[in-house]
């Protein structure tokens, strides 16, 4: 994976690349998903992040398989980010729905493959519902596995070995269980997915991350616009961030988007993120997050907007799973 000064990539603790920059498919539908991913790759972007519960990764593949049959990439270009899903925590559930991911992307290996949260839930067979959310029954029955982070983790490391991933990490993990994981694994987790902007940098959970060279990935770095599209209240009580005076002046000082501020603040510090934007003119704009640079104030004044505010817990969805607690 080839690195230019317009769109960089770094190095992860195993020694294998990943571009700062990806294209994210989380809330993408599926009517519009392969020619977005298509475009996305048209215009350069290398790194895809899917999930399985983003319900299009068939579809996300389609447009995979099309820019490659164009020429457009091979597939040995492009970095593709999966991630497990909680109904699929026990060990014996591990490899089969990698393998299903795998064959609906329509490739043989992921370059990264996260735990998407630190919550087993219990199985619900793909034949019945797919993806099956947090719902036992699709509705309002959360109920919980009793597979462990270990037991996850271990059967995670099997997929390295076995080829079906190349990395894997962790995604919506805090402190206290990276440290407990740390203890158990013999395949360090590459990357660390969290949520993170202005509103909730998380200084703390950087450093331990850099300490243990993990690499981060931000997820909605827009703060609350993502979800503002899931109509959630908390987002529409908070101010965007696309509109805050210190974003803007900077922005301004450097003719810049506030989008594209807020995507350098984040890898100038060293963190990968995955914007989407159904805009060809936006997806440009994104993408190219690495030809100018703040000044040390400008992070500084960034960084001191932090609430410690944070979108994606499911304390508050769910009513349960207090895993930010």
């Amino acid at each position: 994976m080839s690195q230019s000064p317009l769109h960089p990539s770094f190095k992860m603790n195993n020694g294998r690349e990943m571009p700062m920059v990806g294209f994210g498919l989380w809330k993408v539908t599926k009517d519009v998903c392969a020619d977005q991913v298509y475009h996305a790759l048209k215009i350069g972007y290398r790194l895809l992040d899917g999930a399985c519960d983003y319900g299009n990764e068939v579809e996300a593949g389609q447009g995979l398989a099309r820019a490659i049959k164009e020429g457009i990439v091979k597939r040995t270009e492009v970095f593709i980010t999966s991630k497990l899903w909680n109904s699929f925590h026990d060990r014996e559930r591990v490899e089969p729905i990698c393998k299903k991911q795998l064959a609906d992307w329509g490739i043989e290996h992921f370059d990264l493959y996260l735990m998407h949260f630190p919550i087993a839930l219990a199985y619900v067979d793909p034949g019945v519902r797919y993806p099956p959310g947090f719902a036992f029954d699709g509705k309002s029955d959360i109920r919980p596995s009793n597979a462990t982070i270990q037991e996850t983790w271990q059967a995670m490391e099997g997929l390295v070995t076995g080829g079906l991933a190349s990395s894997i990490g962790i995604s919506n993990f805090q402190g206290s269980l990276i440290l407990d994981l740390l203890r158990y694994a013999t395949v360090r987790p590459a990357v660390l997915q969290i949520e993170h902007h202005p509103y909730l940098v998380q200084p703390e959970l950087l450093r331990l991350a850099a300490a243990e060279h993990i690499a981060v990935t931000a997820y909605s770095s827009f703060g609350p616009q993502s979800f503002r599209e899931l109509n959630w209240q908390k987002a529409h009580d908070t101010p965007p961030l696309f509109a805050n005076e210190v974003i803007v002046r900077i922005a301004h000082a450097h003719h810049k988007t506030p989008a594209q501020v807020l995507l350098r603040w984040a890898t100038q510090r060293g963190i990968c993120v995955i914007p989407k934007s159904n805009d060809p003119d936006r997806l440009r704009q994104n993408l190219d997050v690495a030809g100018f640079e703040l000044a040390e104030r400008e992070i500084a004044d960034i960084s001191g907007l932090d609430r410690r505010l944070r979108f994606n817990d499911p304390l508050d969805y769910l009513g349960t799973f207090p895993i930010f607690a």
